[in-house]
């Protein structure tokens, strides 16, 4: 079992920056992807961006040159930093965890989820 914990949602005005962060704890493996992902009113929820064990990363369109993913491999987190926020970004952004072995998904792990409200 995963435990993940999330912070850093919030309220920020359009064009602000907003830091989520997650904490992993329990059964992590050693090659493991970490990412976000968010879901809107009324809309299935969608990648954001993932960063896997090595370093890795990979974004939405929607989100490159704005959103920047990074993790803490000794500390088992993984930060998203939002910039130039928008209004359609407006959504609940969900951590999430896999544990990956010989290529394939084992588990599958996902935090509460944390509001990000992008309004003036």
């Amino acid at each position: 079992q995963v435990q993940l914990v999330e912070s850093g949602g919030g309220l920020v005005q359009p064009g602000g920056s907003l830091r989520l962060s997650c904490a992993a704890s329990g059964s992590i493996f050693s090659i493991n992807l970490m990412g976000w992902y968010r879901q809107a009113p009324g809309k299935q929820r969608e990648l954001v961006a993932n960063i896997i064990s090595g370093g890795v990363t990979n974004y939405a369109d929607s989100v490159k040159g704005r959103f920047t993913i990074s993790r803490d491999n000794s500390k088992n987190t993984v930060s998203l930093q939002m910039n130039s926020l928008k209004s359609e970004d407006t959504a609940v952004y969900y951590c999430n965890v896999k544990n990956i072995v010989d290529l394939e998904i084992q588990s599958d792990y996902w935090g509460q989820g944390t509001q990000v409200t992008v309004s003036s």
